[in-house]
């Protein structure tokens, strides 16, 4: 394959996504392979089935490389579920009155995700927050500026090892090697959330069929992340047992008729529901499916805005969403969702996000459920190794710095 082509794979609970394309020097993405396949062996972001979700993925690359006219051989990854857990951590890293150089950051950063994880744990993300220099805070790039002591504010995403050896286990036996990891929220968040947003406020939501994914952003910077295991599938679930329909109908049903105000909707609009067992299938108002739908959705969003509130300082950061609220993913392309939300979240504004910037295969992709695919192109995850080759050299770096002091105090 070409080595300016990027592969991203998101394998979700409804359907597995492969994405051929290149990120441009003008920040457009160029979609050269598109590969879709129905997700068999996934619960909310782990596998169930080994074999199941391999025949899946196969399938979606298969057609991605056709299309693409290339061999895929190794893939950007996305990883979601409720095992994914964050924090906000600090380091310190002391650089003796000079220019902070590259080496400094990268040190800073390293002493800020040196926390003690459990045995399970595994460390996916390091997201730079601000940086400070002695007494002067709140800067974006230090790189250049002179001082004594540099601090550093990240964000640490961790996930469940062996869950993620699991995904790592599938991805292997399709032939492919894995370029890097990504959270599916800082994929999103990365292909439909603008610069402007980020530094306002803004609470990103990706309501996929497994999962909610949550990011938000304060002052340019990602502060939180959250995954709540309940999402579009628990709506496609009402609907099947409200109407005694097949799980496979009542999704069809959700997502060609799915709708939240009645409003929307013409008084005398009948529907064709398909029945279990054979039977004939039934005909309803489209009217009754609001009722349905429109009080699970809003139970969505609500255990989002409990999730939120339940951090530290939760009221305070719902008032910092100056830019409101984006959501998207497979389970955001229904009528009526923005009015629901900003009701639920006391009338913040609220869009629809779906990926932007894009050409080549547009109207393949340009949808909410794409979000997560089109993040994998465009997210570089700068990952700082901890081998002993560079902590030798840490230390080596530290003592140096410390003979230089003993010697300009004597």
């Amino acid at each position: 394959m070409e080595s300016n082509y990027t592969v991203g794979l998101d394998i979700g609970s409804s359907k597995v996504v492969v994405l051929i394309g290149e990120l441009l020097t003008s920040g457009t993405v160029n979609i050269v392979g598109v590969g879709t396949a129905p997700s068999r062996g996934v619960d909310k972001g782990s596998i169930t089935n080994l074999d199941l979700i391999v025949n899946s993925i196969t399938t979606a690359l298969k057609q991605a490389e056709d299309m693409a006219d290339c061999t895929v051989s190794s893939v950007n990854l996305s990883v979601s579920g409720a095992h994914i857990e964050s924090m906000n951590k600090d380091g310190t890293w002391v650089i003796g009155a000079h220019e902070v150089s590259d080496f400094d950051v990268e040190s800073v950063l390293h002493n800020a995700q040196s926390v003690k994880l459990r045995d399970e744990q595994r460390l996916l993300h390091v997201v730079p927050q601000e940086y400070a220099i002695d007494s002067q805070s709140r800067i974006k790039n230090p790189i250049g500026l002179s001082g004594v002591k540099l601090k550093a504010d990240v964000h640490l995403i961790t996930s469940h090892s062996d869950l993620v050896k699991n995904l790592e286990k599938a991805v292997e036996r399709c032939g492919l090697s894995i370029d890097q990891l990504t959270v599916s929220s800082v994929a999103s968040s990365e292909a439909i959330l603008s610069e402007d947003e980020k530094e306002l406020g803004v609470c990103m939501i990706d309501m996929g069929s497994g999962t909610m994914d949550v990011s938000i952003f304060i002052a340019g910077s990602l502060h939180y992340s959250l995954v709540l295991d309940y999402a579009g599938s628990s709506v496609t679930n009402d609907i099947a047992i409200a109407f005694s329909s097949p799980p496979a109908s009542a999704e069809a049903v959700k997502v060609n008729y799915g709708c939240l105000n009645k409003k929307l909707v013409q008084e005398d609009e009948i529907i064709e529901l398909p029945s279990v067992g054979g039977r004939a299938a039934r005909s309803l108002q489209r009217s009754i499916l609001v009722d349905v739908i429109e009080p699970r959705y809003t139970e969505l969003l609500t255990l989002v805005k409990k999730r939120i509130e339940s951090l530290e300082g939760g009221e305070h950061i719902l008032h910092q969403l100056s830019a409101g609220l984006v959501i998207t993913g497979g389970a955001a392309q229904i009528q009526g969702l923005s009015a629901v939300a900003e009701s639920v979240f006391g009338h913040a504004q609220v869009r629809i996000g779906k990926p932007e910037n894009l050409q080549g295969l547009v109207e393949d992709v340009s949808s909410p459920a794409y979000s997560t695919a089109v993040g994998l192109l465009r997210y570089k995850n700068n990952e700082f190794t901890t081998d002993e080759v560079e902590v030798e050299n840490r230390l080596a770096s530290l003592f140096a710095k410390i003979k230089n002091w003993i010697k300009k105090e004597y």
